[in-house]
């Protein structure tokens, strides 16, 4: 049996701890059998034997700048069969002014609402919501998701901009607040994946920090993720 590979491509905003966060997981995939590759920013994805030669993509590159070649070399390497898989701004909050980037993920954060203006103290915790991360009936039938239960977190809350060619295993509300301009809860996809070709994503919306992927539920639904995404026999 050929064995599998996996490429981590890290870097941008430091706030989300690119090389600290992907670190939690390697071992992970190394448990699993996957041969594992590590670069510090997105060329690679612009060689397109090196992608080719790829059956998972863990990407943790918040904001930053791609270049319309190596959009095109990872789009390509979906398109054939590669997977590719995320959480937070990594994955979702990466490459803002890429259209083709987005339109591959199937959505892009937008906010994370905050506190009341009164609490706030201008560092990271603003932003830190308790909020209820809801499986949705696909997501208890998709081997990603299937046993997980709803789970509570106190961290960002992303709201998320995104199409209906995704399907979404989880997602968590913004309640109406006197201080914010929405008239009426929004419920915004939390978990999801997508069939782009021959490739699968999974995008996975929590992660800021670091004791948030340790979370069992978290930490279980990426790792499940990896697994799913990876190339399937039929896209070999």
């Amino acid at each position: 049996m050929t064995q599998r590979r996996a490429l981590v491509v890290r870097g941008g905003w430091e706030g989300h701890q690119p090389v600290a966060a992907t670190e939690l997981f390697i071992p992970f995939l190394d448990r699993n059998g996957y041969a594992v590759r590590v670069e510090e920013s997105t060329e690679i994805y612009a060689d397109a034997a090196a992608m080719a030669d790829t059956d998972l993509v863990v990407q943790c590159m918040t904001m930053s700048q791609i270049t319309p070649d190596q959009v095109a070399g990872l789009s390509a390497a979906v398109i054939a069969g590669t997977g590719l898989t995320g959480w937070h701004g990594g994955i979702v909050d990466a490459f803002r002014a890429s259209s083709d980037y987005l339109q591959l993920v199937g959505g892009q954060f937008a906010t994370h609402p905050g506190k009341e203006p009164c609490e706030r103290h201008g560092g990271p915790e603003d932003n830190f919501l308790p909020h209820t991360v809801r499986i949705t009936d696909l997501g208890r039938a998709h081997p990603i998701t299937a046993g997980v239960e709803d789970f509570d977190l106190v961290t960002e809350q992303y709201w998320v901009l995104h199409d209906d060619l995704i399907d979404v295993l989880a997602v968590t509300t913004h309640p109406t607040q006197a201080w914010h301009p929405w008239h009426r809860p929004v419920t915004s996809p939390a978990i999801w994946t997508r069939l782009w070709g021959a490739g699968r994503v999974v995008v996975t919306t929590p992660g800021h920090s670091l004791d948030v992927l340790e979370h069992a539920s978290v930490r279980a639904v990426i790792e499940r993720g990896m697994l799913w995404a990876t190339r399937t026999a039929s896209a070999s």
